[in-house]
């Protein structure tokens, strides 16, 4: 008898994205026991990504180009793209839709006064038994009065047909705050709450770390204590095969 094939692998140690983080924190308990299900559990199968729309949005904003009518070119090249499957189709239509609306609010965004810098992927932070894993899209940064250098990071979130939840925005841009705060240590520069920002790419919306973000930062702490005594108990989904 053939034995069926595998559809999840099994993250044995807990560990959660900065994205997932700020879902958490704002969800129903309901959706939270599903959040850490789906990092607990990753499926085999390929998964809808919006890497190219997110790539293809930092470039232009580093570069001063994120213009309407160029976001619009691209969005067209990607949707008019060679498809090797229906999955590769589905995938550019995705990425397509998501610069052709990001096109459509681009004019209102005005990110604050810094240096626009690559992102990049941090080394995952433990926190309280869970590694919470930073990779912003863009860094940003500014020199302040006392000649300091200061760190801040911009991250886009995008969902189609809905605009982002007001508190996720801002528990994303606090987490970005207190873990860029734990990785810049001992890098010469600070932490800057007011450049840490996640961007709505839907709404235009931009979200900045609110004033208390330390106080945000450490009830995530706390969020993260929780989930690394609930992840071993979590069952893997419904008809997963392990």
């Amino acid at each position: 008898m053939t034995k069926p094939e595998k559809t999840h692998v099994v993250v044995p140690e807990a560990e959660i994205t900065v994205r997932y983080l700020a879902d958490y924190m704002a969800a129903s308990e309901r959706r939270r026991r599903s959040i850490i299900e789906g990092c607990k559990y990753r499926p085999l199968a390929r998964l809808l990504q919006h890497k190219e729309a997110q790539i293809t949005i930092a470039s232009a904003i580093q570069s001063g180009t994120a213009d309407p009518k160029t976001l619009e070119t691209k969005a067209d090249y990607i949707r008019n793209k060679l498809a090797t499957d229906d999955f590769d189709a589905l995938t550019n239509e995705a990425n397509a839709d998501y610069l052709e609306r990001f096109s459509e609010v681009v004019a209102s965004i005005k990110l604050p006064n810094a240096e626009i810098l690559p992102g990049k992927k941090f080394p995952s932070v433990k926190v309280h038994g869970v590694k919470v894993k930073l990779k912003p899209h863009l860094l940003l940064a500014r020199i302040d009065k006392k000649n300091v250098q200061r760190t801040g990071a911009f991250m886009l979130r995008y969902a189609k047909g809905k605009p982002l939840d007001p508190n996720v925005g801002g528990y994303q841009s606090a987490a970005v705050f207190g873990l860029l705060k734990n990785h810049l240590k001992e890098e010469g520069t600070e932490a800057d709450r007011s450049i840490c920002v996640t961007l709505d790419a839907f709404s235009g919306e931009l979200y900045p770390a609110p004033g208390n973000s330390v106080t945000i930062f450490e009830n995530m702490k706390a969020a993260c204590q929780t989930i690394s005594e609930r992840w071993p108990n979590i069952p893997p989904p419904k008809g997963a095969i392990i």
